[in-house]
Formats: C-alpha cells, structure tokens, sequence
C-alpha cells in the first residue's frame, strides 16, 4: 500500500505480471517453502515503490510468467486460478442463480469494458467518474492522467478492472477464470487514477452515488492516509450506505509488513466489512494489514483477474481479497432477497464471518473472524444470524445431560458377564450328565453274571 497523504490509492501491490498458461504448483515441501521466501521478498520490494510509478521490478509471483510485465492487452490465462480451485463452483451456484439481479458498485479506477468477460458484466449507463476535473500531475513527467470516460467505462490504470473481474466476469473459452458471482451486475464509479488524485471527498461521494444507483454491495479497494476525526465526511457517507441496507466492503490494506498494526479508512469504520489478505495456506499473507478491525480474510496472493482490452494479469494484495468476498456476498444476497425472510446487510456481513474457517474459537487481529469459506457461506444457510460467535451454536443449542460416572460394573456388563456363566455353566453340566451315563453303562456291564452273556 502506497502513501499519498490526503488522497486515496488503490490498496494493492503494485506488482503486476502476466499469468502464466496454468496454476504451477510446487511438487514437495522444501521448494514450496523456497517460493514462499521469493514471494515474501517480492512483496518488500514492492512495497518500497512510489504510488507514481507503476513500473516494478520486484519479483514475479510464484505463478505468474516471469518473462514480461502486465501490458494491456494481456494474454488469457488458459488453467483455473488457485484461488477459484479452493471452491467446488457448481455447489457455490446452487439456488444462488450465480448472483443474477445483484449490483455491486465497483468504486475504483474504472472498468474497462472492452474486456470481453465484463462487456456485459457492467451496466454503462449507471456508471459514473467522479475524478477531480482537474486530476494530479505526475511528479516525474509532470503529465496528468487522462481522466477518462464519463460514465466510469475506461481504466488507464487497470486496477479496477481487475477488481471488477473477481466479483461478476463472464465465462468464456479458453480460459478458467471466471467471476464469484458471474451473473451480477456492476456499477463502475471511477474516483482515482495513477496518481492518486482521488480524495477522501471524492471517495464520499462515490459512496453516496452508488447508493442512488440502487447497489445491493459496495466494493471499495481504496483507502486514505488521513487520519480522519469520527464524524468526518467520509464516515457519514459510510453510515448512510449502512443504513440504506447496503453491504460495504473495504480492503484492510497492505502495509502490514514486520506485524505492522494501523487503521485504514473507509475499513476501520463501524458497519463496514474489513478484508486482509490471506494465501495458498490459509495463513495471512505477510504484506496483509493486522488489527482489531478486521473482520475476515480473503484469498489476496496470485490472483488472476481481468485487465483493460481484453486477458488477464497476476497481482497481489487487499484490493484483490475485498472483492473474493464482495463475490460471496453477492451470492448471498440473490439467495436470501426476496419474501419476508429476506437477509439484511447484517445478516449478510455476520454469515460471512461466522461461517469462515478459524484457527482459534473466535476473532483475532490477523485475519479476524477467518478465511472466508464461499461454499459454506451459501449452504451453512439454515437460519438467518445477526453476529457471528466464537463457537457456533452455543446461545441456541441445549447443552447436553453429561453421563452418569459409573467406577464399577454397568447394569449391561454384569448382565452380559451372567449369561456367559448360565452358557459355560449349562454347558458344563450337559457335558458331566452325559460322561457319568456312559461310566454308569460301562459298570453294569462289567457286574453281570456270566451265565447272562
């Protein structure tokens, strides 16, 4: 995560690489190890670069092709991503109707739709750029980003585009990539670029207008150095969104590195649903923010998704693990819309979060309430929750009777131990009757006198 004080900026990495043609697994532990140690070198170097610049050179991602950087367009990525492989798709879709009728506003970079998966993904009209009318200045070149199309549809940046990919592409041939929710809707809102020209305005009224353009989900992958006072713009178009009975979703950030412990912004606001970073592992990617905001985590380390023109591209952070979850959460919403039982924004967000997987009984500052589980969200479904707990059932379930204690013999061990002594016992005694009347036999035999043989 990159600092640019009073602005906004895009909350991932910003190291992008082309995918490579399939998910390369390591084949034993020690090389496995080995590439976790590149990777975590790889998001150090990254960190140390300037939010003006988008040229890299830290190191590729274990899965990505180490032999070009990202250009737009990108080649497909032709296998299925890992973070896709970790769910059994066909049950995530059941009775969710892949997230049809859903709008997830995408606040960001924009979306470019001349990506063919998100050509239909993205609802134009209801678009908007809310860029400042006169955007920052490159410190370097002392050019301006172009500010883009009025409606949010262009992205020189590709970040949003990438984030708009996870949560809504469409399937197409020769590739495995596909959206968590492929049948909703996004509503692109562009409010920052390159050069961080987004503020903590801007981000604001992204907010408020996402909630005039009818979003169900609010995905927001940008965050603000500012160290905002409680009640500040920003917070209240926050809660107005909350109060609308919209979910809010917000990357935690992504500089975490040396167990770095901070709040982000719009993330550490009540009623918002905070997403770290979590790898091939389960564990906490290292680069992932830590803190008591954060509610759960989300895959964030290699993830391939959709870049402007068409194909794909490999990139890591916060950004990329907010919109996995904004993904579920769609699913949730198109499941759980309609009649009087309809879930709301909370019962949404608290589904999430109690049905992640956990290392410890309840919530903890690295990954909070755990790694979001899409499969069990959907279907550990049978009742509506307002609050995850730490160990799931306890307020609701009966506790049950413990057993008696018995230090001696049970009832059914002396039975049991009666009857084997009746069988050997009558056994036995057959056994005697029978050997004393062949003796008896013999002996009469043996007495008789001989004039009677």
């Amino acid at each position: 995560m990159h600092r640019i004080d009073g602005a906004t900026r895009p909350s991932s990495s910003r190291r992008t690489t082309t995918p490579a043609s399939g998910d390369r697994r390591p084949g034993s532990a020690l090389l496995r190890r080995l590439l976790r140690l590149r990777r975590l070198g790889a998001v150090a170097a990254a960190t140390a670069v300037t939010a003006s610049t988008l040229t890299v050179t830290a190191a590729p991602p274990a899965a990505a092709d180490a032999s070009t950087q990202c250009s737009f367009p990108a080649k497909p990525f032709k296998g299925r991503p890992w973070s896709l492989q970790r769910v059994l798709l066909n049950e995530l879709w059941q009775n969710t109707d892949q997230g049809a009728g859903v709008r997830v506003a995408v606040i960001d970079t924009g979306v470019d739709i001349k990506n063919e998966q998100l050509k239909d993904a993205v609802d134009a009209d209801a678009g908007k750029n809310l860029l400042p009318k006169k955007p920052k200045k490159d410190e370097e070149s002392g050019r301006a980003t172009p500010r883009g199309k009025a409606n949010g549809t262009s992205d020189e940046v590709g970040h949003g585009t990438k984030v708009a990919g996870i949560i809504a592409a469409r399937p197409a041939e020769g590739t495995g990539f596909v959206g968590l929710a492929p049948k909703a809707t996004i509503i692109p809102i562009k409010q920052n670029d390159a050069n961080g020209s987004g503020t903590a305005a801007t981000l604001a009224d992204s907010i408020d207008y996402a909630v005039e353009a009818d979003a169900d989900i609010i995905n927001i992958s940008q965050d603000t150095a500012e160290a905002l006072q409680p009640d500040s713009e920003l917070e209240q178009a926050v809660q107005r969104a909350v109060e609308a009975d919209v979910v809010v979703i917000a990357s935690a950030g992504n500089d975490g590195l040396g167990g770095r412990d901070k709040k982000t912004y719009p993330a550490s606001y009540p009623g918002v649903l905070a997403v770290a970073a979590s790898d091939r592992n389960n564990e906490r990617a290292p680069f992932s923010q830590a803190g008591d905001f954060v509610d759960v985590a989300a895959p964030g380390v290699d993830m391939v998704s959709t870049v402007p023109r068409g194909g794909h591209c490999v990139d890591n952070g916060t950004s990329f693990s907010a919109p996995y979850v904004a993904g579920v959460a769609a699913l949730l919403r198109a499941k759980h819309d309609k009649g009087p039982d309809r879930w709301s924004q909370q019962n949404i967000v608290a589904q999430i979060e109690q049905t992640a997987e956990r290392s410890i009984p309840g919530h903890d500052r690295l990954v909070g309430w755990g790694v979001v589980d899409p499969v069990a969200a959907l279907t550990e479904d049978d009742k509506r929750i307002t609050r995850p707990v730490a160990e799931e059932g306890v307020e609701t379930v009966e506790k049950p009777t413990p057993a008696k204690l018995q230090l001696g013999e049970t009832e059914q061990e002396r039975n049991e131990r009666l009857g084997t002594y009746v069988l050997v016992g009558g056994g036995t005694l057959v056994a005697v009757v029978a050997g004393s009347s062949l003796i008896y036999r013999d002996w009469r035999r043996r007495k008789r006198p001989a004039t009677t043989r």
